[in-house]
């Protein structure tokens, strides 16, 4: 009886399992919290890059004095190597031009062209612009636009899906930013379905 007393007590004061079970306790928890980072870090860094689409593709497009569907695949093609090492094919562009008028302020729509990608990775033109020409439009109450000028709006979506989705939402999150600009070297950046700057719509 006594020797299993003895024996009792020693499986009592024995800790040389401790660590293993403390190991399986926090292990799951650790576990999460590393997917957890990896994922929100990876949003992040998309989010990041979609931002820096929208900006590219405004500042391209404010440093030409014309533009064709060709140039603006051209720029797609930049926005898709801007986004790797993430899939290009969720992101959805689009450039218009707006003139502000001189006299009313209203901001209308001259051109506007949308951009898509694949799932191989090619560049088109979207099948309908973003913004109707001539379609009024209002600009952010924060942009400072004189009267009777133009500005270049770029305007980028992306839907990031997490690998894992344990700390974000498995369907994914989009992620939407734009840019403004002034045509850089002209008046206005003309596109084939509007050529005269001192004639906008």
């Amino acid at each position: 009886m006594q020797k299993m007393s003895l024996r009792a007590r020693g499986l009592l004061d024995d800790r040389s399992g401790l660590a293993a079970v403390e190991f399986a306790m926090i292990f799951p928890m650790m576990l999460v919290m590393f997917f957890g980072v990896v994922e929100i870090s990876s949003a992040i860094s998309a989010d990041r890059k979609a931002t820096l689409v929208a900006r590219t593709l405004s500042d391209l497009t404010s440093q030409m004095s014309s533009v064709v569907n060709a140039d603006l695949v051209s720029f797609g093609q930049t926005a898709k190597s801007i986004m790797t090492p993430y899939p290009a094919s969720p992101l959805v562009s689009s450039i218009t031009e707006v003139y502000v008028d001189k006299t009313s302020g209203v901001a209308r729509v001259q051109w506007s062209q949308g951009l898509t990608i694949d799932a191989s990775g090619n560049v088109t033109i979207a099948s309908t612009p973003p913004h109707n020409q001539g379609d009024i439009v209002s600009l952010p109450s924060t942009l400072v636009v004189a009267k009777g000028t133009f500005v270049i709006w770029s305007e980028v979506s992306y839907k990031y899906t997490p690998a894992v989705g344990y700390m974000l939402a498995k369907t994914g999150l989009t992620f939407k930013d734009a840019a403004f600009t002034r045509p850089r070297q002209v008046l206005c950046v003309t596109y084939p379905s509007f050529t005269n700057c001192l004639t906008p719509l």
